[in-house]
């Protein structure tokens, strides 16, 4: 029985380490968290979008992703144009500098996940799902929804527009 947990908790922590360690690659590497990454790679996908859209491609909340959009702004990755028709909406697309950064990111922990995961037979997928479900529910029963992605907290202090601080 000690050993079926001991099997299971190593296995918690190899996953959180990987969390951990693809998080602070993508912001050593670019001044990225996450969901900046992900917000980023949405606009690389389309043309123009609405914050709206992106909070419900992303998998966040409108408020969270309003958030995001405003540093990714303020670090010239983001631009963001009020609409014609409508001046309340506006529309966001990405800068040279938001390419940039996407290009010079590391392989997200996320994207490596979905190709393995898309490979594996249905029933394995279903069993995998139900499994880490549980899991879920045994170590915060009571917690929201959470988004998709894959990422730590804060595994650096940032500054003002969210870039890692020295």
């Amino acid at each position: 029985m000690q050993d079926r947990l001991t099997t299971a908790l190593v296995a918690m922590r190899r996953i959180l380490r990987a969390t951990e360690t693809s998080a602070r690659a993508l912001a050593r590497e670019t001044g990225l968290t996450t969901p900046q990454l992900m917000v980023l790679e949405h606009l690389r996908d389309g043309a123009e979008s609405t914050p709206t859209r992106i909070a419900q491609s992303v998998g966040v909340a409108q408020a969270t992703a309003t958030a995001l959009i405003e540093k990714l702004e303020a670090r010239g990755m983001v631009l963001r144009r009020r609409g014609e028709s409508d001046r309340r909406q506006y529309w966001l697309s990405l800068t040279e500098a938001g390419a940039a950064a996407l290009d010079a990111s590391p392989d997200p922990l996320q994207r490596r996940f979905a190709e393995r995961f898309a490979k594996l037979d249905d029933w394995e997928k279903a069993m995998l799902v139900a499994s880490l479900e549980r899991v879920a529910h045994m170590l915060a029963p009571d917690t929201a929804d959470a988004a998709p992605i894959l990422h730590a907290g804060d595994v650096a202090a940032t500054d003002a527009s969210g870039a890692p601080s020295a």
